[in-house]
């Protein structure tokens, strides 16, 4: 079966991002697999678009110039609640995974994230379970992911995660200062 068959009659896709090399290189490869492709870098664009022309797919960002990537999930699953949405974020972490699936979205990636990586995200079905990942987190990363987890769960107040993990909060400011752990 091709593509475009599978994008079902509405081929729409909407794609928020404020790095506009990756997006055009995304907007392109995407209509090259039968998407008609609407672009947008900032949160209020991405709202515009998600409230007047509601698309059937849409692979957002989470973290904007002008807010949170999620403000527009938020509207496009108003407005469409079959959309099938991806949010990327160069910032991943579990917190923020759920945060989005709990909002609306179908997926979650970290970038980097090649058009195939992202049409498979936007056309598998629900049902379907993900393979297990070829390179599981390293114990860094999964103290990192639960220190993240801690510190939204304390709605990002430094001295309650440092209590909550009994930790010092100079060491924790440290930590959550740092880029995660590969």
């Amino acid at each position: 079966m091709n593509a475009i068959a599978e994008l079902g009659p509405d081929p729409s896709l909407l794609l928020v991002d404020d790095d506009e090399a990756f997006v055009k290189r995304l907007a392109k490869a995407m209509e090259k697999r039968g998407f008609t492709v609407e672009t947008a870098e900032t949160v209020a664009e991405g709202k515009l678009i998600a409230t007047q022309r509601p698309p059937a797919y849409a692979v957002i960002d989470l973290r904007l110039l002008d807010g949170n990537g999620l403000d527009v999930v938020e509207i496009l699953r108003e407005r469409r609640p079959d959309a099938r949405i991806v949010v990327l974020t160069g910032y991943g972490a579990i917190a923020t995974a759920v945060a989005a699936v709990k909002i609306g979205a179908t997926d979650y990636m970290a970038k980097p994230a090649d058009a195939t990586d992202v049409m498979n995200a936007l056309l598998a079905t629900t049902d379907a379970l993900p393979p297990p990942p070829e390179n599981p987190m390293s114990a860094d990363r999964v103290r990192w992911e639960h220190i993240q987890r801690v510190y939204e769960l304390c709605d990002r107040n430094v001295s309650e995660t440092a209590r909550r993990l009994n930790m010092h909060r100079r060491t924790l400011q440290r930590i959550l200062a740092k880029r995660s752990p590969r």
